[in-house]
């Protein structure tokens, strides 16, 4: 019997077999394993979907009014939680303000179950977007949510800040940690960070232009109660201008300590004036738990949307050609807020990173 082609000619047969296989390994896309398969929503369902939502969302705007006039009949009259006396009125403040839009994506906690994880809607649509942008203020040792969206996308970087800390928290492995940019710097509602300003105060489109960015992602806030005057004096100028918001969506802790209902309401309404729309609420139970005697719930985790602009999470992205296009015609991107020039502040070259504060590389 005659040997086989394989026999008389082994090294040729080991070379074709190597190159069939490297030809299928080519050939066959390929997907990170610790990415979660994406089940995108595109186009003119995208487009129904948030349409819909729209619709939904001022129905509720509706049914707050109702709300105010029955219990109050004005702002000033409700309490933000009644009292422990007839007639026991069934309302908490937070029932006047429900999440009542609908993320036209997935919806999935990221982060610890416990104290520390948010909400996030359509992580899909940034699992592999390039410049992909995280802002997350108040860290507190615990980065449990920023590891998560790390483990969950392969671009995302995160610009982590809080004063009180020195880095991020344990939970970042050191096989991403190079995606991690941290200062201990406050978000505030203006910038006072000079040689006798203790602890540092950044506005947020300081270090977004320190940064060289024009648009966040995923923006994290919880910064104990600071939020109500900082998101004031940074979302009042969009309203003005008209421009949207420089965030797709916001995470943020409410700590409605020392407010009126009032008060509360007009903060609120200018938030959906910007374009902020709720998809995700719950109170924060850890903090009841451990401060019962107060007796109400004054923390709410609240996840938003903006639905104003063009961010990922509402509109689809644009083709590689339109996107060159506009990179070519584009001009300098404009805040409402002039940008301060200081000795501290150094003009920022277009396209790079400011490089004053170096961000710490964390290792566990």
């Amino acid at each position: 019997m005659a040997p086989s082609v394989v026999q008389r000619h082994p090294r040729y047969a080991i070379l074709v077999a190597v190159a069939i296989l490297t030809t299928i390994y080519l050939l066959v896309p390929y997907q990170a394993p610790d990415l979660p398969p994406k089940i995108i929503t595109r186009g003119a369902d995208l487009e129904g979907r948030i349409e819909q939502s729209k619709q939904i969302y001022d129905r509720l705007l509706q049914n707050r009014k109702g709300l105010i006039k029955k219990f109050g009949p004005n702002p000033a009259d409700i309490a933000l939680f009644p009292p422990d006396v007839s007639p026991w009125p069934p309302y908490t403040v937070w029932d006047f303000f429900p999440a009542a839009f609908n993320c036209p994506h997935e919806i999935e906690r990221h982060g610890a179950l416990g104290d520390g994880g948010k909400w996030v809607c359509g992580l899909s649509r940034v699992q592999e977007k390039r410049d992909c942008v995280v802002y997350s203020f108040g860290i507190n040792y615990e980065s449990s949510f920023e590891s998560e969206i790390l483990k969950n996308t392969k671009h995302c970087q995160v610009w982590g800040y809080d004063f009180s800390v020195k880095s991020f928290g344990p939970e970042i492995p050191s096989n991403i940690a190079h995606r991690t940019h941290f200062n201990a710097f406050g978000l505030g509602g203006e910038d006072k960070h000079g040689p006798n300003d203790t602890p540092p105060m950044y506005t947020l489109e300081t270090l977004m232009r320190q940064n060289g960015h024009t648009h966040i992602d995923i923006l994290k806030i919880d910064i104990e109660g600071w939020e109500f005057d900082t998101l004031t004096t940074l979302i009042k100028p969009y309203i003005s201008s008209g421009l949207p918001l420089p965030f797709g969506q916001l995470q943020l802790e409410i700590h409605i300590w020392n407010k009126t209902f009032s008060q509360y309401l007009q903060w609120w309404e200018m938030l959906e004036n910007a374009g902020l729309r709720p998809f995700w609420t719950e109170p924060n139970l850890v903090y009841q738990n451990y401060n019962k005697k107060t007796g109400t719930a004054d923390l709410a985790e609240y996840s938003f949307l903006n639905i104003k602009g063009d961010n990922v999470f509402i509109k689809d992205p644009r083709s590689p050609l339109t996107t060159l296009t506009s990179l070519l015609t584009a001009t300098k991107p404009s805040f409402p807020h002039p940008p301060l020039t200081t000795s501290l502040d150094p003009i920022p070259i277009p396209g790079t990173l400011h490089t004053q504060h170096d961000p710490i590389t964390l290792g566990t």
